[in-house]
């Protein structure tokens, strides 16, 4: 049952995920990320890590995801037409699939050899070993990330604010 229940949330989180990436609209690409979310939510929960999965739904699905959504919706950005030719997002497109593929690779290959990898014991995802190891190790990347989002809303804002038109600049 447990398996069944894997293969089923596995899927939800592929399949909305493949939405994300290919509907037009960002308004239900954001929508499609909230689902993949709460589907890995779920996959924490069967992981044994429910601690996560909280934190999945809460700050993810919760705040960040509601947030993108309403700066999109806030900024009313409409489709643009197909641009011709891919130019620098194109290249950055093509760059993160050869990482992605090489990061993949590597990690079935020392699978197959069978390289040592840690068991998911209640110790090893307990609370207090993920926060030790989030602000000692990991602090900088956390900073980092939280630094991107700031980014990636301000660069969104930024890029969608339309420049008045002439007739409206004399009102």
């Amino acid at each position: 049952m447990e398996v069944f229940v894997f293969l089923l949330f596995a899927v939800v989180a592929v399949v909305s995920a493949l939405v994300v990436i290919l509907h037009r609209s960002p308004v239900y690409s954001v929508m499609s990320l909230v689902v993949t979310l709460l589907a890995l939510a779920a996959l924490f929960v069967l992981l044994g890590s429910p601690l996560l999965a909280a934190l999945q739904v809460l700050v993810y699905a919760g705040a960040i995801l509601v947030l993108f959504l309403f700066v999109i919706m806030l900024l009313n950005v409409e489709r643009d037409e197909p641009r011709s030719g891919g130019g620098l997002q194109g290249g950055f497109a093509l760059a993160g699939s050869v990482i992605f593929t090489v990061g993949l690779g590597s990690l079935l290959w020392s699978r197959s050899r069978g390289l040592p990898t840690p068991e998911l014991t209640e110790e090893f995802v307990s609370p207090n070993n993920l926060a030790r190891a989030l602000f000692s190790d990991y602090l900088l990347p956390f900073e980092m990330v939280g630094l991107l989002l700031l980014a990636a809303v301000v660069a969104a804002t930024v890029l969608a604010r339309r420049t008045p038109r002439s007739e409206e600049r004399r009102r």
